[in-house]
């Protein structure tokens, strides 16, 4: 209720009035009290996309506090390196970092589940796991010994499967192949002869385009674009089968979450969730017309092929077990996790898959 509002049918009038205003406003102060957090993303400041969605969230809180609450958000490197967001907000030299929790598996592996692992869950399966299937208290739960908390905050959705320097057309091809490649997918394809490589997002070209590595994956074809990858490769594969629902997290230290008051709590919650629908939204309307650029630009798509993605999966299969076996918060999570892939994909398979089956064949015969 508007506290003027109050005041005037309550029957308070002058100077009681006034004594009553000027005692409600402390209260009010308290509930939006100033402050500053600064949060550094694990991607470049060129990407609206996957940077624009830590953007989108410092937006919405500040809007929602009058401006109290102020997020500064700065790109990978400019007070954090890209793959130093977990150690910076977990000792609190920062206050948080929007970014792929796989980027800190050298941590603990268990750290892939919160952006996701190789053959694991869609998009909407992801969030149907986290928000309401158990998932987020489960990641919580672990990210607490780290002293940290994390919110869902962005998806790119399933991902291409990177740019080569030639066409690979079998597993042997994949054999003894420098390839930069994010997170738990580097652990499974060395499983299979690759050399995996671990380089921010702002250093993948210049390392193609000298042939110190061979391949190199990213995101999908709106971001890779205006990084440049096709000018130094011509091949681009599909599907990205590591990242099939990557999920990006605004990753808390645990104290500074702590000081902020229950209203704030809120308000950094609801803005995270709307940075991740933003996020998946944007991908959707840019990464049609990016990829047919490309197409139309010379590059030369590509699937995978059986036995590669085959040998792969059984790669992961084996991985997970291996990893079960020696670490209780891995195991926790990941056998919730699969649990969950196995039941929803029971259901896509049914309606989800087949509607978009049929659609995509109208497009194929131009109906569309």
């Amino acid at each position: 209720m508007d506290r003027r509002s109050f005041i005037k049918k309550a029957g308070v009038t002058g100077a009681g009035a006034a004594v009553a205003s000027t005692l409600a406003a402390p209260a009010i102060a308290q509930e939006t009290p100033k402050v500053t957090w600064r949060c550094s993303s694990g991607f470049p400041k060129s990407l609206p996309t996957i940077y624009g969605a830590a953007e989108v969230f410092a937006a919405a809180v500040a809007e929602a506090t009058d401006g109290n609450f102020e997020i500064q958000t700065f790109g990978a490197g400019e007070i954090v390196g890209a793959l130093e967001g977990a150690d910076a907000v977990k000792n609190g030299t920062i206050e948080m970092a929007h970014t792929a929790s796989y980027y800190f598996t050298g941590i603990d592996p268990t750290y892939a589940f919160g952006t996701g692992v190789p053959f694991g869950l869609n998009q909407r399966m992801t969030n149907a796991w986290m928000y309401e299937g158990g998932g987020l208290e489960l990641l919580n739960k672990f990210y607490a010994k780290q002293n940290m908390i994390s919110f869902p905050a962005g998806n790119t959705g399933a991902q291409m499967g990177g740019w080569f320097r030639k066409e690979i057309n079998s597993l042997e091809d994949m054999k003894g192949l420098k390839f930069r490649i994010g997170g738990f997918g580097g652990r499974i394809m060395e499983k299979i002869g690759v050399v995996p490589q671990g380089l921010p997002g702002g250093d993948i070209y210049p390392a193609l385009e000298k042939g110190t590595i061979d391949a190199a994956e990213f995101v999908g074809p709106y971001d890779d674009q205006k990084l440049g990858f096709n000018k130094v490769a011509p091949y681009y594969y599909y599907p990205g089968w590591w990242e099939g629902g990557v999920t990006l997290l605004n990753m808390i230290n645990l104290d500074a979450w702590n000081s902020l008051t229950p209203a704030y709590q809120a308000i950094v919650k609801s803005a995270s969730a709307l940075a991740n629908s933003v996020m998946m939204a944007r991908y959707d309307i840019l990464n049609p017309t990016a990829l047919k650029e490309l197409a139309a630009g010379g590059t030369q798509l590509r699937p995978y092929s059986q036995d590669i993605m085959e040998a792969c999966f059984d790669a992961a299969t084996e991985t997970y077990a291996e990893i079960s076996a020696e670490n209780a918060d891995f195991k926790e999570i990941h056998d919730s996790y699969m649990a969950y892939r196995k039941e929803g994909y029971l259901w896509f398979q049914l309606s989800e898959y087949n509607f978009d089956t049929f659609l995509m064949l109208q497009q194929r015969a131009g109906k569309l």
